[in-house]
């Protein structure tokens, strides 16, 4: 019965896969394939996702936790993405999963006076505008002297600081929502499994890709199947060349990039919003999230394992220093 992620249904999918015949593979189960998955089951086509290890494992459960628009992006006049992921961001607070993404208030720090609130400002309000054409109905940015801004967030450092612009984006729980677009797609036929890795790829004689291999493991037990498709979708993220190679196609190559973040508990920084800066190099941000703080990104070259990404203590003294710019935890 599709529909249900049960092992019951998984037992009956398992059993009839080897020889079966589908419209759609997606191959990998995070945001991504899980929204193929979706989108290809709207519009009435047969379809199997298949996931190595488990939904939203990968880069799917240790995002930013944000829903947003990208503000960093004006910066590269990318306007027609910032709109339409603004667009998408008002739809979901409001109809598609008010359950799952939440608005969320943030600082951006002032340090530098007058140029430097006109600039920020002019962008935020950018920001704004573009919100409101695509319907968005999250609150408008204000200016914060630098009382205000410490009243918001009391960690701040009052030294470095000459006031603050708050605006507003929003915060998911980004595994929760990638299984739930699980399950709307298999609510609509999708057959969704986890437990099983793709081994190889079958081409037709004109080299098309016609099919996989799965291997399928159940408690510790793994079995073949063979299934054919008209489309395979490749979401596999980070492991995306590796997928493609299997398909005898050496063309894409994948430079892999380390995000890190670190996890504060939630008594070591005062603060009711979230907080953005720029920096040299990335973008800080310093969100709550739970019992906790998030502090991060980097965006490094990576050439590690992809299965097991570690942060090293270059990374983590980067982050450190950067939010210990801007406040007075001494993290």
């Amino acid at each position: 019965m599709p529909g249900i992620l049960s092992s019951s249904n998984r037992t009956a999918l398992v059993g009839g896969l080897d020889g079966s015949v589908f419209d759609v593979v997606v191959i990998g189960g995070g945001v991504t394939g899980c929204g193929v998955a979706l989108d290809a089951a709207q519009r009435g086509l047969s379809v199997l996702l298949v996931e190595a290890t488990d939904l939203a494992a990968g880069t799917s459960s240790k995002s930013t936790k944000l829903i947003h628009g990208g503000l960093r992006y004006l910066e590269q006049r990318d306007f027609p993405l910032v709109r339409e992921a603004l667009t998408e961001r008002g739809r979901m607070v409001a109809t598609l999963c008010p359950h799952l993404v939440r608005p969320l208030p943030f600082l951006f720090p002032l340090a530098k006076g007058v140029i430097e609130r006109g600039y920020v400002g002019a962008g935020v309000a950018l920001y704004d505008g573009l919100a409101v054409t695509g319907g968005d109905k999250l609150p408008r940015h204000t200016h914060l002297g630098r009382r205000a801004a410490i009243e918001r967030f009391p960690s701040l450092r009052a030294d470095m600081l000459t006031g603050a612009v708050q605006y507003w984006d929003a915060q998911v729980d980004d595994a929760r929502h990638t299984l739930m677009v699980a399950r709307s797609a298999a609510a609509l036929g999708a057959e969704i499994l986890t437990g099983a890795r793709v081994t190889g790829l079958h081409r037709s004689g004109a080299g098309a890709v016609t099919g996989a291999r799965i291997d399928v493991t159940t408690d510790g037990v793994t079995v073949a199947a063979d299934v054919s498709s008209r489309v395979i979708m490749n979401a596999t993220g980070a492991w995306s060349g590796l997928t493609e190679h299997m398909a005898g196609d050496t063309s894409l190559a994948v430079a892999a990039s380390k995000g890190v973040h670190l996890v504060v508990p939630a008594h070591r920084i005062a603060g009711s919003v979230a907080l953005i800066t720029k920096t040299s190099t990335s973008v800080l941000f310093v969100i709550p999230f739970g019992h906790n703080w998030l502090i991060g990104t980097t965006d490094t070259p990576y050439s590690g394992d992809v299965d097991d990404p570690q942060a090293d203590s270059g990374d983590v003294d980067y982050l450190l220093a950067q939010a210990n710019r801007w406040l007075t935890a001494g993290l």
